[in-house]
């Protein structure tokens, strides 16, 4: 059964002065008044621990005059005979008074620390929230159930997550909890424009009946919350300076996730004009060979045109040609670059067929260098899941590794390996050319980054360094932004093997992925060599 709290609050001092009482009238006829007088201070003292001031002053004041009428004689009667009995009376009151007041206002400090712990470990518990919040619904949430536990009425929030609006209307980027009245969102919007409390106590219209205070950062506000008062309470100062503290914190979370918003979004526009920078570098360094190439067989064919032989207009237009396409893939390669590096990037995904996209690009690869083409060997495993994935740039990812090894490994057949293992779905491109140097391979998936001592040992027909270092970076670019890695490794007897590999998920017929399995060759294709160990 549970008591009321007014009943388990007088509960004790009753049970005090009763057994007070029931010893002095036990022991009355054994001791000295003198020790019966120690009793009743003690009595008053005990019941002070629990009894407001005023109540243990009156029932001290009763137990004084009780306990002349009791025991100081003449007994059953309130007169005195003597000041030796009136200084006893007078002592013992002014004692369990004294006592009282002291106890009253230990009681009241005592009461005040605790309070203010509570709030300091609110306080704390508030800023280590809001400082791990991401968005400001998150953290006005946070702050909200705080204050609904400051007052028994929930409290309304107006905030945003930019600059204060020029009108008072909600919009994107204003966000509003809870459910004001009209008047009460009029006085949210004066209170964050003012960015100064508002109500009983805080200097500005005292005859409100709510709390209107604003969620103020270093600079400016960022809202205002609104603390609706009970029906005939007493305004605390101190409350209202406590809610106004959690306000602030509020404040200065939106503040520093307003900053750290505007230094991402500065930091994504420095690289941004860093990463067009270093596009306009590499076009204007690495694309005048290629444009000088084809000026002049243009020139050539325009100028001469009718004095050469039909081989030697041949051989021009396939120069024209040859270095277009070239420029294309670099364009190419260095857009795909830029878009995939750009911040909230989103695929277009679908579920496609490894096999698919291995064609795609092999017919590319085909078209470009059909002689050379011939040297590729495929090798595929009979049962492959299929990828989410966008299919235009795996098969722009499997062109550049196939275009890098036939121009790096002009000798050597070169593998194109394609098998499902526990960690995904491997696509590999190994050949058995020079390999690259250990100095390089650190840096050779960097933008703009190329194999300079392989151009120096290789160059192509035209005896110039071709490309602006931008395929494998646009590779290990799609192979990041579908959840994979791209990586390279030294093989055994000789020449790199570029291998990416891809998360498979869930298919979509709910069936689940095939086994991994060893490749199996294809019988359109040559025999595979042997595959490195490890």
């Amino acid at each position: 059964m549970t008591l009321p709290p007014l009943l388990k609050r007088c509960l004790p001092p009753a049970l005090i002065w009763a057994a007070c009482w029931g010893l002095m009238l036990r022991v009355d006829a054994h001791v000295e008044l003198a020790n019966l007088v120690l009793l009743l201070v003690l009595a008053a003292t005990l019941s002070t621990l629990w009894l407001p001031l005023m109540a243990s002053m009156v029932l001290s004041l009763l137990a004084v005059l009780a306990f002349n009428w009791r025991f100081v004689s003449p007994e059953r009667s309130m007169e005195l005979q003597g000041w030796s009995h009136v200084w006893l009376l007078a002592t013992m009151l002014a004692l369990s008074w004294l006592v009282a007041v002291l106890l009253s206002r230990l009681r009241r400090e005592a009461d005040a620390a605790r309070r203010h712990a509570e709030q300091a470990d609110q306080l704390r518990a508030l800023g280590q929230a809001l400082r791990d919040s991401r968005s400001p619904v998150e953290a006005a949430q946070l702050l909200q159930t705080q204050l609904d536990a400051l007052l028994p009425t929930p409290a309304p929030l107006l905030l945003g997550a930019g600059p204060l609006p020029a009108e008072n209307r909600l919009g994107e980027g204003i966000l509003l909890i809870g459910e004001p009245d009209g008047d009460q969102l009029a006085g949210l919007w004066a209170c964050w424009r003012q960015g100064v409390p508002f109500g009983p106590g805080t200097g500005r219209y005292r005859e409100l009946s709510a709390w209107y205070l604003p969620l103020r950062g270093r600079a400016a506000s960022h809202g205002a919350a609104l603390l609706i008062l009970p029906d005939a309470t007493q305004p605390d100062p101190e409350l209202c300076a406590h809610a106004q503290s959690l306000c602030d914190q509020m404040g200065l979370a939106l503040e520093r996730q307003s900053a750290e918003h505007a230094a991402r979004r500065a930091h994504d526009e420095a690289e941004g004009q860093a990463t067009r920078n270093a596009l306009l570098a590499a076009i204007s360094h690495d694309y005048r060979t290629p444009l000088a190439t084809i000026m002049g067989a243009a020139s050539s064919l325009l100028d001469q045109g009718e004095r050469q032989t039909p081989a030697q207009r041949h051989k021009l237009l396939a120069t024209v040609l040859d270095e277009t396409r070239q420029l294309s893939r670099m364009t190419d390669n260095t857009l795909q670059l830029a878009r995939l590096e750009r911040a909230g990037l989103q695929l277009r995904t679908d579920w496609e067929a490894a096999e698919e996209v291995v064609g795609a690009a092999l017919r590319r690869v085909r078209q470009r260098h059909p002689q050379a083409a011939q040297r590729v060997r495929l090798r595929v495993a009979s049962t492959l899941p299929l990828l989410q994935c966008d299919a235009v740039l795996l098969a722009q990812l499997l062109d550049n590794l196939l275009d890098n090894a036939l121009r790096y490994a002009p000798e050597g057949p070169i593998e194109l390996l394609v098998r499902h293992e526990p960690g995904g779905l491997l696509l590999a491109v190994r050949d058995r050319g020079p390999g690259v140097p250990p100095a390089a391979r650190a840096r050779i998936f960097e933008p703009f980054q190329r194999g300079e001592e392989l151009d120096r040992e290789r160059p192509d027909a035209t005896g110039s360094r071709r490309g602006a270092g931008v395929g494998l970076a646009a590779c290990r670019a799609i192979a990041i932004a579908h959840g994979g890695t791209l990586g390279l490794r030294a093989r055994s007897h000789g020449g790199a093997s570029f291998e990416c590999r891809l998360p498979v998920q869930a298919q979509p017929d709910a069936a689940p992925a095939p086994a991994p399995e060893a490749p199996t060759p294809r019988p359109d294709f040559p025999e595979p060599f042997a595959e490195d160990a490890p």
